[in-house]
């Protein structure tokens, strides 16, 4: 089964700072298998992959300076995800006006950045960047028939945790990111 769709990216601690978060949005491709189905449900395995344009802000304080940091990048999300999914979606066969999902897996986000971020462990600007996370994934949502086929709207939630510090620029703005999405997808 296939998704195509709009996902609105966020995300926390990518840059460093005291009050640091980022917002993006970009194009989603949800491929899923059905490896167990039965009359009203389904077992699946999918990896929505996303392209997406993100933006970054954040101000750091400390004792002697206050840096104002910002980026703009290019980002690619790649969660494998299990999910339970029961009712309209859950199967081509399944015709009912109403379905919803929920899962967990793992995901990898990679993105590369151009920047105005200051390093003061190094004293200096850095201009570009990449960086890359990895970590637990979940998604939860709902799906509302479309036609008398197995075509349906998708909202989903999504969520996944950084296991691994930012390794941006210096140990100063090491932190573990966290990003989450809402994805808005036509499937059929």
């Amino acid at each position: 089964m296939n998704g195509v769709g709009v996902h609105l990216l966020g995300n926390t601690n990518t840059i460093g700072g005291s009050n640091d978060i980022g917002f993006g949005v970009g194009v989603i491709y949800s491929p899923r298998f059905n490896f167990l189905e039965k009359e009203k449900f389904s077992l699946s395995v999918g990896l929505p992959i996303t392209l997406g344009f993100t933006v970054s802000a954040s101000n750091t304080e400390d004792l002697y300076s206050d840096y104002q940091n910002a980026s703009i990048g290019l980002v690619v999300n790649a969660p494998v995800m299990l999910n339970i999914n029961m009712g309209r979606g859950s199967t081509k066969e399944n015709k009912e006006k109403f379905g919803y999902f929920a899962g967990a897996g793992f995901g990898y986000q990679y993105g590369i950045f151009a920047s105005d971020i200051y390093d003061p462990l190094r004293n200096e600007y850095v201009e570009d960047y990449s960086t890359s996370v990895f970590g637990p994934a979940a998604n939860a949502g709902v799906r509302f028939g479309i036609g008398r086929k197995s075509k349906n709207l998708e909202l989903r939630l999504s969520y996944m945790q950084g296991l691994k510090k930012a390794d941006i620029i210096s140990a100063y703005y090491s932190k573990r990111p966290a990003n989450f999405g809402f994805a808005v997808l036509f499937n059929f």
